[in-house]
């Protein structure tokens, strides 16, 4: 079942499950203003983001990006939910019934490979988290909380039927967020310490963290 979040529209900065229903080209159009902020915010912060700069990375007047999202918050809100819908639909997915450690190798794969195609999303989900999620702190409380207990049972019921090692489910999946959005989060520091192209970082990156969950959690 996939996730889809949007911005409620009513500027109040919350993260809601409804979406509008909008024609053809005002989508089209929120996706492209939504596409220029996830830039604008990630390089300036939400403090030194203007819906200026927003208009001009998006090539739409600033009248018209105000017509779409009321104030700066709402544009904010709706990257959120965008990068939200994307980075949590992979965990999701997590199919019961699928080879435990394929699925969880795969769902860590694609979590590494979203690190290296869209950074700007992880360091910006990253930055609200360390300030204390002030705009998806509901949903983090509700939606979240409720994906992750029901993808915990699903790997408790794998390891009582003793097709993975007895982890700690919960701190199974923070190491998973942890190994993989580091990549992006952290990347600086991966520079100054990497002396091989992206190609070679990255297909290193794969073979170590598959080495690491398909032999570690093997039962």
């Amino acid at each position: 079942m996939a996730i889809h979040r949007t911005y409620s529209g009513s500027g109040t900065g919350a993260v809601t499950a409804g979406p509008k229903k909008r024609t053809r080209i005002q989508a089209k159009n929120e996706a492209r203003i939504v596409a220029a902020a996830l830039d604008v915010f990630s390089m300036h912060g939400y403090r030194g983001a203007t819906v200026d700069q927003i208009a001009l990375s998006a090539g739409m007047s600033k009248a018209n990006v105000l017509y779409y999202f009321n104030r700066k918050e709402a544009i904010y809100s709706a990257v959120l939910a965008h990068t939200l819908s994307n980075w949590l639909n992979p965990l999701d997915d997590l199919d019961p019934e699928g080879d435990p450690i394929t699925e969880l190798w795969q769902y860590a794969l694609q979590k590494l490979r979203m690190s290296r195609e869209t950074p700007y999303a992880s360091r910006l989900f990253a930055n609200e988290i360390l300030q204390g999620a002030p705009v998806i702190r509901p949903f983090l409380d509700t939606e979240l909380k409720a994906l992750v207990e029901r993808k915990c049972r699903t790997i408790q019921t794998w390891i009582d039927a003793g097709e993975l090692a007895p982890v700690a489910p919960l701190h199974l999946i923070f190491l998973i967020w942890s190994a993989t959005q580091h990549y992006a989060d952290f990347e600086a520091q991966i520079q100054a310490l990497n002396t091989d192209s992206e190609e070679s970082l990255y297909a290193d990156a794969e073979r170590t963290l598959q080495l690491v969950l398909t032999r570690g959690l093997a039962p």
